[in-house]
């Protein structure tokens, strides 16, 4: 059976330096950070005492979100999840039903660990629980706090019929979820999909972090230098928050209705190294890794020359040169033949589930606006990297020029890897 072309239709996100695509796409050629030191981290006495947080302050959330749940939801991931989502179904041009279900769209939509951002807004540990007042909860703490919550309140909002699903699997959850949209339309299986993630943020999940010692903790006095991947310097990643929504459709829907058309989805893979062979819960297996990014490849039908920019993982962390070396074997392509490769994590740091998604918007944009983001805190890269690569294959300023093919990847803990391909739209 022929498969479907998929293309993307409409995007939204929630990130720490911009909330809106808009405002997203300039903070992106401008090199805008939204990496801050948070006072309440230094008095927890975290070492790593920076991250980056949407400022939802700047959002009147009644403008996008129905008044109740505007009024009412505490969880930031959730919140997250349901503004940059809605953008995204309206900027495909589609309107959320409020009587009627929506049988020909489905929701792919995952998230890391919602409940933590649930404790926080519930000033853990005064838990009404351990005071013998259970009574005191509400009737949102299971909803808020379950892993399906950001998918489940969304799509209150949009009435979506088709598959309705939640995903998590650690840093390739957005990747993971986009990639599963386009098999299932691929298939023929609905017209389209609203796939994304997301990631809460606060005290938390940023001290769990912090008690692996695998933050950044020197950059507590100049918060924007902290999240540097690829640099020499680079001691750790830098958490944050956000969410990245894509409306998925198949080819057919899309011209039906007329609608603007970003990109195009080629195809891509995701498999484990089965925490063997060198990977671990928090380490890669090379070999899957490059596996990984091969299968993608092959799925997709490209030749890795083709390729003008890679949408790397890129932590900010000592993983980063292994990263580059695995793209480098995978693709055959080394020093200046290699291609560009960038990421948003200097700028917005690691959304960790919500990465992914966040980071595929970035991709789309740059495809649609023509456009490479630069990677800004790179005073000197990593010599291990410039073995492999030539310099310029790194920009440290965001550069105007065509961008057709844009390859991204996703690595997460537990071993689990996520390539896809996506090309400029063409008949």
């Amino acid at each position: 059976m022929e498969k479907h072309r998929v293309v993307i239709t409409g995007i939204g996100v929630v990130a720490s330096n911009a909330i809106g695509t808009a405002d997203f796409l300039e903070a992106l050629k401008q090199g805008k950070s939204g990496i801050k030191q948070w006072e309440e981290l230094e008095k927890l006495n975290l070492r790593s005492q920076i991250g980056g947080q949407p400022n939802l302050s700047e959002v009147n959330l009644e403008e996008h979100l129905p008044r109740l749940l505007a009024a009412k939801l505490t969880n930031k991931g959730i919140i997250y999840a349901c503004l940059a989502g809605v953008e995204a179904w309206k900027d495909a041009g589609l309107t959320p039903s409020e009587e009627t279900t929506d049988f020909d769209s489905g929701l792919i939509f995952g998230a890391g660990d919602l409940s933590f951002d649930s404790w926080i807004n519930r000033e853990m540990p005064s838990y009404p629980i351990d005071r013998g007042e259970s009574k005191k909860l509400g009737s949102r703490t299971i909803s808020e706090g379950m892993n399906s919550g950001a998918a489940a309140y969304l799509n209150s909002i949009l009435g979506l019929g088709s598959r309705i699903q939640s995903n998590s699997s650690a840093c390739i959850t957005g990747s993971e979820a986009v990639l599963m949209g386009y098999e299932y339309l691929s298939e023929g299986r609905a017209d389209r999909m609203l796939c994304g993630s997301t990631e809460g943020d606060g005290r938390y999940i940023w001290a769990g972090f912090d008690a692996m010692r695998v933050l950044c903790s020197d950059s507590n006095e100049n918060p924007t230098y902290g999240s540097r991947p690829m640099s020499a310097t680079s001691t750790g990643f830098v958490p944050s928050g956000g969410s990245g929504a894509l409306v998925l459709e198949t080819l057919e829907s899309a011209k039906k209705r007329n609608a603007k058309i970003y990109a195009e989805i080629l195809g891509g893979q995701v498999n484990s190294g089965g925490q063997r062979g060198g990977g671990t819960m928090t380490a890669p297996n090379s070999e899957a890794v490059v596996a990984c990014i091969k299968s993608a490849v092959k799925n997709a039908k490209i030749d890795p020359k083709d390729i003008d920019l890679i949408s790397g993982h890129l932590t900010s962390t000592k993983g980063d040169p292994i990263e580059i070396r695995n793209w480098s074997k995978a693709l055959g392509l080394e020093g200046g033949d290699f291609p560009l490769v960038n990421t948003p994590k200097s700028m917005i740091g690691h959304a960790i589930a919500g990465a992914g998604s966040v980071e595929l918007v970035a991709c789309v944009l740059q495809i649609y606006n023509n456009f490479v983001h630069t990677n800004i805190n790179l005073d000197q890269i990593h010599p291990e990297i410039l073995e492999i690569i030539e310099e310029d294959r790194i920009p440290k300023k965001s550069v105007n020029q065509e961008v057709n093919t844009v390859m991204k990847a996703n690595f997460g803990f537990g071993d689990l890897n996520c390539a896809l391909v996506l090309r400029k739209f063409k008949e």
